[in-house]
């Protein structure tokens, strides 16, 4: 190969509102952003596969379906996608991460009961030919053209990709309930830069309430707060961990509305990670759950908890906590532009 791992795959940077045909060079083609782990997949034609994490790391124990594959292959290919597990209706996260740091035996029993597919978006090398400096189109074609070669199926996916802005919107529509985040935006005449922040990404955005749990910062001068919602079973639980506030939103907060937790409060002596996947402990003080925030959010949801942080929009002071939705259910009014309907 002449490429070898490590590699730093191309990266996206996040825009607020969809692009429009001419915002990368040749004109824009839409492919839908799952909720997966980024994969890099370097297969040889000696069988010898190797699975790179964004990050450089190897993942070739946690995914052996995949790196079979691969494998089986019998081809010279660098392969760009996502990891991803269906279950239950919709995209798996967490069932990803527990592959992570598994013996061989618990990722063997895993990979049977929820299987990980590689959705395939780009390659980079193929048959000792390094793609990096050819355009999207033509990678796409080769891709494309592996995929066909090979007839190839489960554990394979090829994504779909698309010029038409309104099919793409359809798709945000559509696949937003299955775990689908949003869009990549890609030139059509864009080369593969690695480490380089040259796409463009989308992410379907959704309105939900919870309550105010705790605040970091102080109760006069907060900074972020951690939202909650309640169990059917009555139990406060963590849903998600705000950006900074905006000042608006702190002096209101701070202005009196925010009450000290009493002795009674479950998250007293509860340890919350400052980041997801981090272990460093978050300091912050609980506070009377008792306000309710409205807040924009993506669709990473894991098992009732927002995994990257949201945006708190507002107060809805018309709210109660017994009006939020329960824990394990995304909330209220959704649409791609995260913006609530009239007379909302």
């Amino acid at each position: 190969m002449s490429l070898g791992p490590p590699v730093e795959p191309m990266l996206a940077r996040a825009v607020p509102r969809l692009p429009g045909p001419a915002a990368l060079p040749g004109g824009a083609v839409f492919e839908p952003k799952y909720d997966g782990f980024r994969l890099l997949v370097f297969a040889g034609t000696d069988g010898t596969v190797f699975l790179q994490s964004r990050n450089g790391r190897d993942l070739t124990a946690a995914f052996p379906e995949i790196a079979e594959a691969a494998a089986a292959l019998g081809e010279d290919v660098i392969i760009d996608g996502e990891a991803v597990i269906y279950t239950g209706g919709r995209l798996d996260f967490a069932a990803l991460q527990r592959r992570m740091n598994r013996r061989p035996r618990t990722v063997a029993l895993l990979a049977r009961e929820q299987p990980a597919h590689l959705v395939a978006f780009d390659l980079l090398q193929h048959a000792g030919t390094e793609l990096l400096t050819w355009s999207y189109t033509e990678r796409r074609a080769s891709l494309e053209s592996l995929f066909q070669g090979h007839s190839l199926q489960a554990p394979w996916a090829l994504t779909p990709s698309t010029t038409d802005r309104a099919l793409a919107e359809e798709w945000m529509t559509e696949w937003t309930a299955v775990g689908v985040e949003g869009l990549v935006i890609k030139g059509l005449d864009q080369t593969y830069q690695p480490g380089r922040r040259g796409w463009l990404k989308y992410r379907t955005r959704n309105t939900a309430e919870a309550v105010i749990g705790a605040v970091t910062g102080s109760l006069a001068r907060p900074e972020t707060v951690l939202l909650g919602r309640y169990t059917t079973a009555g139990h406060f639980l963590l849903t998600a961990r705000s950006t900074p506030l905006a000042p608006r939103l702190r002096a209101e907060l701070g202005g009196g509305l925010l009450t000290p937790a009493g002795a009674d409060h479950p998250w007293h002596g509860v340890h919350f990670t400052s980041h997801w996947g981090s272990h460093e402990p978050l300091a912050f003080t609980p506070v009377a759950p008792q306000l309710v925030a409205e807040f924009h959010g993506d669709m990473a949801v894991d098992r009732g908890r927002w995994r990257h942080p949201v945006n708190v929009h507002r107060l809805r002071i018309d709210l109660t906590p017994d009006d939020v939705p329960p824990y394990g259910t995304e909330g209220s009014s959704t649409d791609p532009g995260g913006r609530q309907p009239a007379g909302q």
